[in-house]
């Protein structure tokens, strides 16, 4: 059985972090260092249009003096890959890996319903792998 982006969903819960297009990046950080998240999504009129990740923190930081005047929208990263629901865990991680980002998205049906970091994936294949281990170890013992 192939798991699935929805598996993490279920686990992980389906709220979905964000701030409007109009913040400033030190909101942003500032809800990223409250939540402690990577990643938040942006917004505009209940629409996702970006990204705000670790990375465009320091990107923004190096390339300007006072970030609560910097608007997130001039930063942000744009043109998102996505998950859907159904999509295997192993190809997020491809994508990932393959496009060295760490955080996708994940819209059903055009709606967007969470976000799945790489740690999310890590954690949820090595859940699974001790699960299996664990029945084996059972199994051999004749328990």
């Amino acid at each position: 059985m192939a798991l699935k982006v929805k598996d993490i969903l279920k686990d992980k819960g389906l709220e979905v972090i964000a701030v409007d297009s109009g913040a400033t990046v030190d909101t942003a950080i500032g809800k990223m260092i409250e939540r402690n998240i990577g990643a938040i999504l942006v917004m505009e009129d209940s629409s996702c249009v970006g990204l705000f990740t670790e990375r465009d923190v320091l990107k923004c930081w190096a390339g300007h003096s006072s970030v609560d005047k910097v608007a997130i929208r001039g930063v942000m990263s744009r043109d998102l890959l996505v998950l859907e629901p159904e999509d295997d865990l192993d190809y997020a991680m491809t994508i990932m890996t393959n496009k060295k980002i760490r955080h996708l998205p994940v819209v059903d049906r055009g709606r967007l319903v969470g976000l799945v970091s790489m740690r999310d994936v890590v954690k949820y294949h090595v859940g699974t792998l001790e699960a299996e281990v664990r029945y084996l170890k059972d199994y051999i013992r004749g328990s």
